[in-house]
């Protein structure tokens, strides 16, 4: 993170400063956030899928419209249904908690009791401030506490909280207290390396760089553990 990111982050940490005190450009620009939770209102699901998706189509036809598009032309009537399906059906399907992974446990009947690493997990999200990619690669690890879970869900848990806006601090601390609760377990770590389009391609477009967050949680805290998994991440495969 930048270092002005830091401080702000740091001083609403601490509730001595809101983000009230802030301008919108600057909420946005510092990739600031609220809650852990994903902001979600109340009333969030009394919509069916197919009713979001007409109402989406309709406000972003809306907004075609605005910038002067013709949506008459045959290679832009359509684009408005498929965004809509898009929001509703792919990149924000992690809004709705039907959708979560169904994430088995089983006995560890091998006794292994070292760390379980599942490294360079391909994830595709997008920033709640501008709506536009994060992407990158997770990287999770755990230590059983009797249980293990199958390799995939994995993936999939952290591609469900990846599907939906986010800020990046945010989805790496989803992901980790969801595989905590799943795994009945402390011992989480959990690293996401990823580039974010609202800054490489607006802002300050600056292409080259990345953000790397991290979760320790139980025994990854120690630094003998802690350095174990940096080790298996920073590990070049030959396949």
């Amino acid at each position: 993170m930048k270092q002005k990111e830091i401080l702000l982050n740091s001083l609403l940490k601490e509730n001595t400063l809101s983000l009230s005190d802030l301008g919108n450009e600057e909420i946005g620009n510092e990739h600031l956030f609220t809650t852990i939770e994903t902001p979600m209102k109340a009333n969030a699901f009394d919509m069916s899928d197919e009713e979001k998706i007409k109402k989406i189509e309709f406000h972003f036809a809306e907004i075609m419209e605005t910038l002067g598009l013709d949506l008459k032309d045959d290679s832009l009537k359509g684009t408005p249904e498929r965004v809509a399906k898009m929001y509703v059906k792919e990149i924000f399907s992690g809004l709705d908690p039907a959708n979560k992974p169904k994430a088995a446990l089983f006995e560890n009947k091998y006794q292994y009791d070292q760390m379980l690493v599942e490294k360079d997990i391909t994830f595709y999200s997008n920033c709640e401030h501008h709506f536009v990619p994060i992407f990158g690669k997770a990287h999770v690890a755990y230590i059983s506490s009797g249980k293990v879970i199958g390799l995939s869900k994995l993936n999939r848990i952290v591609q469900y909280f990846s599907k939906r806006p986010q800020v990046q601090e945010r989805l790496t601390i989803q992901i980790a207290k969801e595989l905590q609760i799943i795994l009945q377990t402390e011992d989480v770590a959990v690293i996401i390396d990823a580039k974010h389009l609202c800054v490489s391609s607006r802002g300050v477009q600056d292409h080259n760089s990345a953000t790397v967050s991290s979760f320790y949680g139980g025994k990854f805290s120690e630094e003998a553990t802690k350095a174990e998994f940096l080790k298996y991440v920073e590990m070049k495969t030959s396949y």
